[in-house]
């Protein structure tokens, strides 16, 4: 008999998976492996929102509680896992923008209370869909301003203000009811690379990662985070394999006395991907020592995905695993202390108590965590937008276009090399002029042809700009409607 054919081996091959599904509703494909064992399923924006276009009407809310119902009710302690953190990262909120304050925006703003309190908020948002689990918060130390996937998603560049904003969300999150996952282990912050799309590397000494980049994940594990989830990147004193599939820092993470659940980052991300494979890459991970596999946004490849891409990429790795079972590189003991560490979380989810909850003025908090370089001349909209920014990483799964209509007021938006308009309200949106590159050098011309345009920045700051702007630190609909009544009414420095 195969692996295949044993019901028991199946089950235990299912506690151990979280595949992405195409579709508002709980496909049959999906529910008979959730007959079968399987641990959960992660949501993602095309599950909760009609497809191609914004929407936000009562149609689409009784869609996604119909969703939630069925899946609690096709089992108590099934597992459902969503990238909701605020800010730039939302699957609740992907049609409209975020109307919560993200990482960058408190950490600026730091206030512990606060950040507990939106982290209340994230679960209660990521429950009434039906997710028990938040991915978040994330805990890497955004050291390098090159950073393309982490940026304001991260509370800042200091461990210490990291760290304890960390606490403080899944504090907040756990005390809600959901299960909190700190991310991406043993720390994104310091690259330059997206490992949605490469294989970055940390190049620094194994003492500054240790000072720096794993601080804020020991806080959290010293604070009982229930799950810590790995990032596809090389840490070359650890070996050539990324973190998501190496033994030696996924027992590192253990040695710092994490008892919990490890999960890994997507295994459809190009750093696995492209290099091992899914499929070799999930039986890679468990024999590391990963407890829950993370298989994949079946939306990600957008046109070029087939029409059974979910179900493609969960038998992928399923049945990989399935023929490392039955050729014995796999040991069952592996599957098995894994799947009874994710059993164990989904039950102590299932019976969590719900604790007090703390208020939270969401728009003063935006409003706060705008710092101005200016000063700023008031320009009551409607307004031009010229909107310079690159592409989004594969981690926002969001329109971002509520970000521009919000700034423009009712005017006109413009985007990428579009010829600048000689008169009007002009406002230049940027993310990514942290550092020399073509957002910078756009700014720079823009300055020399409309030296009264105003500039709002969505990234990190960096280096003084040559025309006034608002920092907002975040690309969500609640740091635009902050900067757009900034917009109307002026700052001074």
């Amino acid at each position: 008999m195969t692996a295949a054919d044993d019901r028991a081996l199946r089950a235990l091959v299912g506690g151990v998976l979280w595949p992405g599904f195409l579709g508002r509703t709980v496909p049959d494909w999906l529910r008979r492996e959730f007959d079968e064992g399987l641990a959960g399923a992660v949501l993602f924006a095309h599950n909760l929102h009609a497809e191609g276009g914004l929407r936000s009407d009562e149609g689409a809310s009784r869609s996604r509680m119909s969703l939630a119902a069925d899946l609690r009710g096709i089992r108590p302690s099934l597992l459902v896992g969503i990238d909701e953190e605020g800010g730039n990262v939302t699957r609740v909120d992907a049609d409209s923008g975020s109307t919560l304050p993200g990482a960058a925006q408190l950490g600026y703003l730091d206030d512990l209370a606060v950040t507990e309190a939106v982290g209340q908020h994230l679960a209660d948002r990521s429950l009434a869909v039906g997710a028990n689990a938040v991915l978040g918060p994330v805990a890497d130390v955004n050291t390098d301003l090159r950073n393309p996937v982490i940026g304001v998603r991260s509370f800042g560049e200091s461990p210490e203000l990291v760290a304890r904003h960390t606490v403080a969300a899944l504090r907040g999150i756990q005390s809600a009811g959901a299960a909190a996952c700190v991310k991406h282990f043993p720390g994104h912050g310091d690259t330059h690379l997206d490992s949605h799309h490469a294989a970055p590397a940390l190049t620094i000494g194994l003492d500054e990662l240790e000072r720096v980049h794993l601080a804020p994940f020991r806080a959290a594990i010293d604070a009982g985070v229930a799950m810590v989830m790995t990032a596809h990147i090389i840490v070359p004193a650890w070996g050539d394999a990324p973190a998501t599939l190496n033994p030696v820092a996924l027992g590192h993470l253990r040695s710092m006395g994490f008892e919990g659940v490890i999960v890994t980052d997507a295994l459809d991300m190009a750093a696995v991907r492209k290099t091992v494979g899914a499929g070799p890459g999930a039986v890679q991970a468990l024999l590391a020592g990963a407890d829950l596999l993370c298989i994949s946004n079946p939306a990600n490849l957008g046109a070029a995905a087939a029409p059974d891409q979910d179900v493609r990429d969960f038998r992928e790795v399923q049945h990989a695993i399935f023929d490392a079972l039955d050729a014995g590189t796999l040991p069952v003991e592996a599957l098995e202390r894994a799947a009874r560490r994710v059993r164990a979380l989904a039950d102590s989810v299932a019976r969590s108590a719900v604790g007090e909850r703390m208020s939270l003025d969401a728009p003063l908090v935006a409003r706060d965590a705008i710092s101005v370089e200016g000063p700023v001349p008031a320009k009551p909209g409607p307004r031009t937008v010229l909107d310079v920014r690159g592409r989004s990483t594969l981690a926002v799964d969001s329109d971002r276009d509520y970000v521009e209509s919000t700034l423009a007021a009712g005017g006109t938006v413009l985007r990428g090399d579009a010829a600048v308009p000689g008169s009007g309200s002009l406002v230049v949106l940027v993310d990514a002029v942290g550092v020399p590159g073509p957002q910078l050098d756009r700014v720079a011309n823009i300055a020399r042809i409309r030296p009264d345009a105003i500039v709002v920045n969505a990234g990190m700051p960096g280096a003084a700009l040559p025309l006034p702007t608002l920092h907002v630190r975040a690309a969500s609909r609640l740091a635009a409607e902050a900067a757009r009544d900034l917009l109307d009414s002026g700052a001074p420095a």
